[in-house]
């Protein structure tokens, strides 16, 4: 079996072992910020409120690896009813801890010479030649594999911390980009399509994780139940039983064994060299990884939607154009569907078990939400085909029992602000013809755009949203809270709109552009269809 680079003679090959060895971030219940390692992460789930990372990706990865270290100690219920049953009596972690700390050292080693945790010793020949600088380890970093948003070279020396560089190997696996692996001089040996970078398992879609008030609910929480084995915890491309893909052709997907497979996959083969004192990575390589045939079962928390090219539903995707709490309908239309009456799969999903968690407590108003905060947090990478652009994300109240007054708010709250705006397109189309009386063809979108304030808007009405669903999750009246929300849009919107005319010359026919503008806004916020909320009164 291959081994990593030498060191020189007499010296002590570096080590690092992300059980017991600080690794990620925490919250405390207080607020403080600590520094943990994998066992002491899961020792203290409980008493931790959640992990702090430096991206939503990141915070992903980190949950993954620590439900498939619960799934490879035996740490998961058998089924819904005994999920239910740990999620309301805090099922301890301990066990997850225990094994975890009981493992061989040499088995949980970042730097190990054949078996390196998370990484392949296949590539150990080619990585002091062929190696290039860790920036391309992480996916924030990664413009066309040879220039970095940072600036930096693909070659660029400056090393990366290794708690860094463990958390970005972790990333790359879920998250990793389609594209050509710079590595050259192994095709004749590995295979050619060695340099093949296949999508990572989350990157296609949104990731719904449901938050608790502790790390660990959090975890108990997006345990799936599971009555059969966990399957084989991917510690090394090179170890345990797993047989692994070649490179002389692109193989079709895997079959998952379990959820200890399925968290712990290695979307990449990946290889990193210590510095001498191993405090930091100083050269990577990065080649393709394992594919897996994923089916609907492996997809817990997948929310569909439908593509607006070919109508077909898929897993809701990322999208630059459009925000994320926009779609947040459809997180609690998955609930709503997991808990209509004749649902044969109760509980087969993240959302059909959501469903079955207890309604509110006796002496609590009928529709008020119990005590325990849930949110639902909602992760996606926006790629342009081999960048990253940016990680979108959103978190949502959720409360047990009230998924059709939550579904009824964000519905409702997301066809108001799509009326607002497009309110105030037609109010700038309205005021164009006026302050440009003879247009050039050409110069007619920009002329518009100067009386379009729908970007405002946007970023306006994002807050009020979620003071939507918050007081909805509190129990509030869904129709009372919608008009609030449709007038503090429409004011806001028309606030807006007033100042952006305010640039028109101080004339009659500026004066004339304005009006119509505003009158047009006012007219259409009223029409025939316009929501509700904006028929009962006038804003």
């Amino acid at each position: 079996m291959a081994e990593t680079h030498t060191h020189p003679p007499g010296a002590i090959p570096p080590r690092w072992d992300p059980r017991r060895q600080a690794c990620a971030e925490a919250l405390t219940l207080k607020g403080d910020r600590v520094e943990r390692g994998l066992v002491g992460l899961l020792r203290e789930a409980d008493e931790l409120l959640d992990l702090s990372a430096g991206t939503p990706g990141e915070k992903v990865a980190l949950l993954e690896y620590l439900l498939a270290i619960c799934y490879a100690s035996g740490t998961y219920p058998a089924d819904a009813a005994e999920w239910r049953t740990w999620v309301e009596e805090r099922h301890p972690l301990d066990r997850a801890a225990a094994w975890l700390a009981g493992q061989p050292d040499d088995e949980w080693d970042l730097f190990h010479p054949t078996e390196p945790l998370g990484q392949s010793s296949l590539l150990a020949p080619y990585l002091d030649e062929r190696g290039a600088g860790p920036a391309q380890l992480v996916i924030e970093h990664v413009g066309d594999y040879n220039q970095f948003f940072d600036h930096h070279h693909l070659d660029h020396p400056a090393p990366l911390p290794v708690a860094d560089a463990f958390r970005a190997l972790l990333t790359q696996h879920v998250y990793g980009l389609a594209g050509r692996a710079r590595i050259s001089g192994c095709s004749d040996t590995l295979g050619p399509t060695i340099t093949n970078l296949a999508t990572g398992r989350l990157n296609a879609r949104i990731r719904v994780v449901a938050l608790g008030a502790t790390l660990g609910e959090t975890l108990r929480l997006n345990l799936t139940p599971t009555a059969g084995p966990p399957g084989e915890f991917n510690r090394s491309w090179t170890a345990g039983t797993q047989e692994r893909r070649g490179f002389k052709k692109k193989p079709p997907g895997r079959a998952v064994s379990g959820p200890a497979d399925l968290h712990s996959y290695l979307g990449r083969s990946i290889l990193m060299r210590p510095t001498p004192d191993g405090s930091a990575v100083d050269r990577v390589l990065m080649a393709a990884g394992e594919l897996l045939a994923l089916e609907q079962h492996h997809l817990q928390d997948a929310v569909y939607a439908k593509d607006v090219e070919d109508e077909k539903k898929k897993p809701l995707w990322a999208s630059a154009s459009r925000a994320m709490w926009r779609d947040a309908h459809a997180l609690y239309a998955a609930v709503m569907d997991a808990d209509a009456p004749g649902f044969v799969n109760k509980g087969m999903d993240l959302y059909g078990r959501l469903a079955l968690l207890p309604k509110a407590a006796s002496g609590r108003r009928a529709n008020q939400a119990p005590a325990r905060p849930i949110h639902l947090w909602a992760v996606g990478l926006v790629a342009k085909q081999t960048t990253a652009v940016t990680w979108v994300f959103g978190t949502y109240p959720f409360a047990p029992g009230l998924a059709p007054e939550l579904h009824e708010a964000s519905k409702g709250g997301s066809l108001i602000a799509e009326h607002v705006a497009t309110c105030l397109s037609k109010a700038a189309y309205a005021a164009w013809p006026i302050a440009y009386p003879n247009p050039k063809p050409a110069d007619k979108a920009g002329q518009i755009a100067r009386f379009d304030v729908r970007w405002k808007h946007w970023e306006a009405a994002k807050e009020p949203f979620y003071l939507l669903l918050d007081e909805t999750a509190a129990g509030e009246p869904v129709p009372e809270s919608l008009r609030d929300y449709a007038a503090t849009l429409a004011t806001a919107a028309r606030q807006f709109l007033t100042e952006c005319l305010d640039s028109l010359p101080r004339n009659s026919r500026g004066a004339q552009a304005r009006a119509a503008a505003l009158r047009r806004f006012d007219e259409e916020l009223v029409g025939p269809k316009a929501p509700a909320e904006f028929q009962r009164e006038t804003v």
